[in-house]
């Protein structure tokens, strides 16, 4: 398979069950790059066999992260994915057929759809689930990540394209990996918040699990996924209303901060 002047960049912690599939998605690029932040299982080595260089940085949040991998990359185009996300062999077929027009363009960036694996099977109807846009390909002098604790985004000027077919995301192997991942995400964004000193709107609250609710389960059409959907769309709303609370926490009591990340690394939660 020929290759392009592309590197695909991945970000990792701990992923050994994941990596591989999502380097050997991949096939085309001309290097694979891994930002490890320290993982204690094989993540290393499993990357290292699957043909990635492997470079270590102590976390610094999503956004820096892929900012720091970013100025690594040998390729002036970069592939972005996270390591429970893999190419479906149409978007390697599709990618190999429009990157040569792409990077001969001016374009910054470019849309790719993802598609959510969710407690064993794709999710049908649930809108942020099925062909979520996410601009995941693009020029590193031209984009540039936020630099945001978590729910980064990537940030350039001008419209860019959106290829057609999708890429898959593992989202948590299991209810238990998503509550922690509720837990690590707010305490990253209420991080965030806390520096930005944003005002504390706990009135919000009584009314932002059931706005949100309704929105994920009626507007964004999780009803039709089943008990699948309800489920997504009930963590979504504890999730809104959890950060809202641990925010206020913070604010009144500023010594939870330490306290809280002590208990999180302990866990290893957070890093």
């Amino acid at each position: 398979m020929p290759t392009f002047p592309l590197t695909l960049v991945v970000i990792t912690h701990n992923e050994v069950e994941n990596i591989a599939r999502c380097l050997d998605s991949v096939p085309f690029a001309a290097e694979k790059l891994v930002i490890d932040s320290g993982s204690d299982d094989d993540t290393v080595a499993v990357a290292q066999d699957h043909g990635a260089r492997v470079v270590h940085q102590d976390w610094l949040g999503f956004g820096p992260q892929r900012n720091f991998a970013t100025t690594l990359c040998a390729n002036p185009w970069i592939l972005a994915l996270d390591a429970d996300e893999y190419l479906t062999p149409e978007l390697a077929i599709e990618l190999q057929q429009r990157l040569p027009e792409l990077m001969a363009s001016k374009l910054p960036a470019a849309y790719l759809r993802r598609s959510t694996v969710f407690m064993g099977a794709p999710m049908r109807w649930y809108r942020p689930a099925v062909g979520e846009k996410m601009a995941r390909l693009y020029h590193r002098d031209r984009a540039r990540w936020s630099d945001a604790r978590v729910h980064e985004s990537l940030c350039f000027d001008g419209t860019v394209p959106t290829l057609r077919a999708p890429f898959n995301h593992v989202n948590n192997p299991t209810l238990v990996h998503k509550q922690l991942k509720v837990l690590r995400y707010s305490e990253l964004k209420c991080r965030d918040w806390n520096d930005k000193n944003k005002p504390v709107r706990m009135w919000q609250t009584p009314f932002l699990f059931l706005l949100t609710f309704v929105k994920d389960y009626f507007l964004r059409l999780g009803f039709l996924d089943g008990w699948r959907g309800y489920l997504i769309a009930h963590t979504a709303a504890v999730y809104a209303v959890y950060k809202r609370m641990r925010y206020y926490e913070i604010r009144q009591n500023p010594e939870s901060l330490p306290r809280a990340a002590t208990a999180l690394t302990r866990h290893q939660i957070d890093r």
